[in-house]
């Protein structure tokens, strides 16, 4: 990847995930959100990693995008209130995430790269064959967690 396009798709990924993070609506966070993630997939297939790109694109972009904006719908808080905007306290924690996160991976020993990855043939005869019992789990969580959240966001009819 050369240097020009590096620095294109990092400052319009940076300009995005402010946008996400500064956004009064949630709509348009959500909307920056989109930009951030296909500014990634951007990324993947300036590494000339198709398999990746396309993942990024068809599940996150597609598949959380989705269930982002449909929470958003199914909510319909109408009210812009900032009582639960705590910037600082937030900052905070992020930084501390951050900082653990990085001491972790400092301490990972380098590995042997995937290889292999380009068609993403040999990816997709391992997930269906042998991993195809956590692929089907993962499944089952993620439509659990989905109904978790639509039960905590429903209203109540007897609550005013």
């Amino acid at each position: 990847m050369s240097d020009l396009v590096f620095w294109i798709l990092a400052t319009v990924l940076v300009f995005c995930a402010l946008g996400v993070v500064l956004s009064r609506s949630l709509y348009r966070s959500a909307y920056w959100l989109a930009g951030a993630l296909v500014t990634t997939a951007l990324f993947y297939l300036a590494l000339t990693a198709p398999l990746l790109a396309a993942v990024q694109i068809l599940l996150y972009t597609g598949g959380v995008l989705t269930l982002i904006v449909f929470a958003l719908v199914m909510t319909a808080q109408t009210d812009d209130t900032k009582r639960w905007r705590r910037p600082l306290p937030a900052a905070g924690l992020a930084l501390l995430v951050f900082v653990a996160l990085a001491s972790f991976v400092g301490d990972l020993a380098p590995g042997r790269g995937l290889g292999g990855l380009d068609g993403g043939q040999a990816a997709g005869v391992e997930l269906f064959t042998r991993y195809v019992v956590p692929f089907e789990l993962l499944s089952v969580l993620l439509l659990g967690a989905i109904f978790g959240a639509l039960a905590i966001a429903r209203k109540d009819e007897d609550q005013p």
